[in-house]
């Protein structure tokens, strides 16, 4: 199987195992997320790998994280990830990526991811629900970190902060490959 199938597969039973947990319908969910029923009943029947907008979207509305509906089979209190095991979520041809590292339920979700943004490469991202945060640290290149339509110039050795409940971008404006570690922190479903 490989790691696209995986993906899907997994995808399909959590998406359905945390809509029953929730007790919401397609169409409830559906509202929620502002995610089609029809793309809602193809992730469930693992037709379909979703963008990763649509998988932000479902997790938002679930109130968990995206490593949850991805792989939801937690025990004990130490999870080691391998390189391997990690997520790659999103990639262009020119080698910009987004990898989600490892994350956590606790408290609310709670992710690390990896990113590496090639010159001239960007990725959007529709507000998160009020109370997100998400922290950044740039350990190479310059980045251009949108938030809210204001932009803001992050150097390598860099961290920064920032609610995450409006419009935001990460841009790569330089000549240099861009790379940062990144943390979102998501409030509980109330």
């Amino acid at each position: 199987m490989s790691d696209l199938d995986q993906l899907t597969q997994s995808l399909a039973r959590n998406l359905k195992h945390w809509r029953g947990e929730r007790g919401f319908t397609l169409d409830a969910l559906a509202a929620r997320a502002g995610v089609s029923r029809g793309m809602i009943i193809q992730i469930e029947q693992a037709r379909t790998n979703p963008s990763v907008g649509t998988t932000v979207k479902l997790a938002d509305a679930l109130g968990v994280s995206i490593t949850t509906l991805l792989d939801y089979e937690q025990g004990s209190q130490v999870r080691l990830v391998p390189a391997d095991q990690a997520v790659r979520m999103w990639s262009t041809s020119t080698g910009s990526y987004t990898t989600l590292l490892v994350g956590s339920e606790r408290g609310g979700p709670l992710e690390m991811w990896g990113w590496r943004l090639m010159p001239g490469d960007g990725s959007a991202s529709d507000p998160h629900p009020d109370g997100t945060t998400e922290l950044l640290h740039v350990t190479a290149g310059v980045l251009t970190l949108v938030v809210d339509g204001r932009s803001h110039t992050v150097p390598a050795g860099t961290s920064a902060t920032f609610e995450a409940n409006v419009p935001h971008a990460y841009r790569n404006d330089g000549e240099e490959t861009v790379e940062m570690t990144m943390a979102v922190s998501v409030p509980p479903v109330r």
